[in-house]
């Protein structure tokens, strides 16, 4: 991949805000280092933004008292039990080789990476399948990162996800709605289909600043109960501003442990929201363990899976978990049939029931 060398560096001026975003991440990819001499990885296409990262990482590591070797450029020797960088005195066996580079695959497979951190500066960035980064970071902002994923060997506590989530969403609340223009028609549409009964309780997982809150109330009624569950304050706040909480009770929780008694729900409504979950087989059973016997699940995007994926700049792959030869089965083995599928370049609707 080639040296995008006119690419900004990371900002030097920044609120106080933007500082404890950065400490925020760069603390919970530190914890994430395996113990004992480690060989660590930071890659992005800038070469000068992953020093600059990879900089910032060992600072936060040394400041832990942990020492850390920063070389200069791309290393592939053993990591050194002292060196002049480090500011506490090293212990053999637990110093940190931390090493940037432009992100060609060569530079993963060239030698043993313990942990690879990928800066992602574009959407369309496809992982590299013989390695896929440990730690994901989007700096589309620069100023704002974001974890946006973690290697599920090293997520046994995976609060950063809540966190991770939370951050991504919250500075995009205000504008979200603007982004995606009226798409009214195609909720409205993907509902129809879902065929609620008046009287029904559906809760719409991950619903934002609920876009189809109204749309749900509509098909159930008066009688019926809709709930609509966000993980972000942010996006709750907005659907209360824009009227929404008038067709809901809306619930701050998140969609992996849902506030919600067993066989509650008559129907789950999920928008945009397979893709956002680290582990999706675990999610879709938590949204069958809270549904009755013979509920259904919409999984819906007003987008199809090609159309979104030309406009991040991506690859559609036959292996993507909502692609239709890979979804039956994660569905099958999380307590759902696939009942319908439906992938147009206007819309993405997949249907299924609680078996």
């Amino acid at each position: 991949m080639p040296d995008d060398s006119s690419a900004p560096p990371l900002p030097e001026a920044m609120t106080a805000e933007q500082v404890r975003r950065w400490d925020e991440v760069l603390d919970r990819i530190r914890v994430l280092l395996p113990a004992g001499a480690a060989r660590v990885l930071v890659e992005g296409a800038d070469s000068r933004r992953a020093a600059a990262v990879a900089d910032r990482l060992a600072a936060a590591v040394r400041g832990a008292g942990r020492p850390c070797v920063r070389p200069a450029a791309l290393e592939t020797t053993a990591p050194k039990t002292t060196a002049p960088e480090t500011t506490t005195a090293a212990r053999p066996g637990e110093t940190v080789l931390l090493a940037h580079s432009s992100g060609r695959p060569a530079d993963r497979t060239s030698t043993a990476w313990d942990l690879v951190v990928e800066l992602r500066t574009r959407t369309g960035r496809d992982d590299d399948p013989d390695r896929p980064a440990d730690v994901v970071v989007d700096l589309h902002d620069p100023a704002w990162p974001v974890i946006r994923r973690v290697a599920e060997r090293l997520a046994a506590d995976d609060g950063w996800h809540v966190t991770e989530s939370r951050a991504f969403f919250a500075v995009r609340a205000a504008t979200w709605d603007t982004r995606f223009g009226d798409d009214t028609p195609a909720y409205t549409a993907a509902v129809a289909e879902l065929g609620l009964p008046t009287g029904a309780t559906i809760l719409d997982v991950g619903c934002g600043t609920g876009r189809a809150l109204p749309v749900l109330r509509a098909a159930v009624g008066p009688a019926g109960t809709v709930l609509g569950l966000d993980v972000t304050p942010e996006m709750l706040a907005v659907a209360r501003e824009h009227g929404r909480a008038g067709h809901a009770d809306l619930l701050l929780g998140d969609a992996r442990r849902l506030p919600v008694r067993t066989g509650a729900v008559d129907a789950v409504f999920a928008a945009g929201l397979v893709t956002h979950l680290p582990d999706l087989p675990a999610g879709l059973a938590e949204l069958a363990r809270v549904s009755r016997p013979g509920g259904r699940l919409a999984i819906f995007h007003p987008s199809g899976r090609a159309a979104l994926a030309a406009r991040h700049g991506r690859v559609l792959r036959p292996d993507e978990p909502l692609a239709a030869d890979r979804l039956g089965p994660l569905l099958a083995g999380s307590g759902w049939r696939l009942d319908g599928y439906d992938d147009p370049p206007h819309r993405f609707l997949a249907l299924a029931s609680r078996r």
